[in-house]
């Protein structure tokens, strides 16, 4: 029964995500605006000038964490990289994957490489699906130009951590 109602909750969040999508006319800027889960995420594309690049023709498959793996962050690591607009386009693009990539796409030890170069490694278990070690927690959010998937933590390029 426990399993039944996880699984209830976890539908009716990805329709409440979801319902603002409009089956898939929206793009990725306007779908991120209108489910109200993404406003850190938003206002840093928008403070990266990626704004019209997730509203080109696409596709793209945007990995979206959401503000609360944004608020996860250490402030220092924040203010580091919003200080510094090549630093901050680095990260956000590092979630971005051309072309449209849905959860059935997806192969358990696939590496996905992203706009930014660098690749996100695909882990399957069960039916948790992971990109790095962050979690997919609403997966297929189709939009006109591509898909989301919401994580639960903020990827950080593997060079950067090298730092």
């Amino acid at each position: 029964m426990k399993t039944l109602t996880s699984l209830v909750a976890l539908v009716a969040a990805s329709l409440a995500l979801a319902a603002p999508v409009g089956g898939g006319e929206k793009d990725i800027v306007e779908t991120a605006v209108a489910s109200g889960k993404f406003t850190t995420l938003v206002k840093l594309v928008q403070a990266a000038g990626l704004v019209d690049t997730l509203k080109g023709a696409g596709p793209f498959t945007v990995l979206a964490p959401t503000d609360e793996a944004f608020a996860k962050l250490p402030k220092s690591l924040v203010d580091k990289v919003t200080g510094d607009k090549a630093l901050l386009t680095k990260v956000l693009t590092y979630h971005v994957i051309a072309g449209k990539v849905l959860s059935t796409d997806l192969k358990n030890g696939l590496a996905a490489k992203t706009v930014e170069g660098e690749s996100v490694k695909v882990s399957i278990k069960g039916k948790t699906v992971r990109f790095n070690k962050s979690k997919v927690i609403i997966a297929d959010i189709v939009v006109s130009n591509g898909v989301i998937h919401a994580i639960d933590t903020v990827l950080i390029p593997p060079s950067l951590l090298k730092k």
